[in-house]
């Protein structure tokens, strides 16, 4: 999906010290492939990564829609405090040539290289332990403090917060578009749509809390947050704006606890419990927003759809599939969310 000979055209032209320049492959997630850049220079080696979005489903199917992500990235990824410094946005022009944004087939987003170990490490080790360590409750600190400090800074816009409560029902990527990427039999056109009404509902509610528009990071989920000690981090991927209400950040992270809880033990116990617990205690010490409890509901619903789509989740059987849309139904049925209860809104 990657034009390789145009990105090294593109790489000596831009970088005229350049001796030896190759490109490979690194991987491939749900949305798109990372590609590594590796340079030889009179002056020593660099190294970059390209990004690329597959070009079908999640709000991505024309040109202009991952232009537009990247576009945005290339703006975004610089305000936010630790996240990875995106350098330029590439387009592939018909002739196969690649130039720097705009006018062309197909674009990728160029950005820094970073080191860490992501996240869902922790959270894989989490579910076989029944108290937290050090470490655990390092890094829990450390996210708490961290989305408390970012989130702390504000913006007088009932536009851009209408649109995020908006996006986080109707968006491609969100709710309704990651709906829309299930294999037919998961899950019945109606209960979707159930649960499609229930935030429409919950949109009304919060047309009238615009005041908590907030800067976040907007896709702030385990894979996205890589560790390089027990409390400094890197992020990657601010996604769907730089704007919007710490519920988008604050379930991104918390519906993994239960997620991986689920999964192997059928409830939500032992160390992930207490880190489920631990961050919502310390993020609302930090922050003060005591007010959190009353808007998560449609933002649950939309990360329960994400972990429970087998698309992104291959290994999650049907039973810890109906826990998680049990949460999703009864906290959407609840005026505020008691994170001290969460199992009882695992039953049916």
């Amino acid at each position: 999906m990657i034009n390789e000979q145009a990105i090294k055209s593109y790489i000596r032209k831009e970088f005229p010290d350049v001796v030896h320049v190759d490109v490979t492959k690194i991987g491939s997630g749900v949305q798109g492939s990372g590609f590594l850049v590796s340079m030889e220079t009179s002056l020593g080696n660099k190294s970059y990564v390209v990004k690329g979005l597959f070009p079908e489903g999640l709000g991505h199917d024309y040109p202009s829609d991952r232009a537009s992500v990247f576009l945005l990235d290339l703006e975004d990824y610089a305000k936010l405090p630790h996240h990875v410094k995106a350098v330029d946005v590439l387009s592939e022009l018909p002739d196969g040539t690649v130039k720097s944004i705009g006018g062309g087939k197909e674009y990728y987003l160029l950005m820094e290289r970073c080191e860490g170990i992501d996240y869902f490490n922790d959270l894989k080790a989490m579910v076989l332990k029944k108290n937290l360590d050090s470490t655990d409750k390092s890094k829990i600190y450390s996210m708490a403090a961290y989305l408390a400090e970012i989130h702390s800074i504000k913006k007088d816009s009932r536009t851009l917060y209408w649109r995020k409560i908006r996006d986080i029902i109707g968006h491609g990527e969100c709710l309704m578009g990651v709906f829309d990427t299930y294999p037919d039999g998961t899950i019945s056109y109606d209960k979707m749509a159930e649960i499609e009404k229930l935030c429409i509902d919950w949109r009304a509610c919060l047309k009238t809390k615009a005041a908590r528009l907030s800067q976040i990071h907007g896709d702030f989920h385990p894979g996205n947050i890589w560790f390089q000690s027990d409390t400094k981090f890197i992020l990657l991927d601010r996604s769907r704006g730089a704007w919007g209400d710490p519920a988008d950040d604050i379930t991104a992270l918390t519906m993994n606890y239960i997620f991986f809880s689920l999964r192997e033990h059928g409830d939500l116990r032992g160390a992930c419990k207490e880190g489920f617990e631990m961050f919502f205690s310390e993020y609302l010490r930090l922050s003060g927003d005591s007010e959190i409890f009353e808007v998560l509901a449609p933002f649950y619903a939309f990360r329960g759809a994400v972990v429970a789509n087998p698309i992104f989740y291959k290994d999650v059987d049907e039973a810890v599939r109906d826990k998680i849309f049990n949460f999703v139904r009864n906290v959407l049925k609840t005026d505020s969310f008691d994170f001290q209860t969460t199992n009882d809104y695992l039953k049916p």
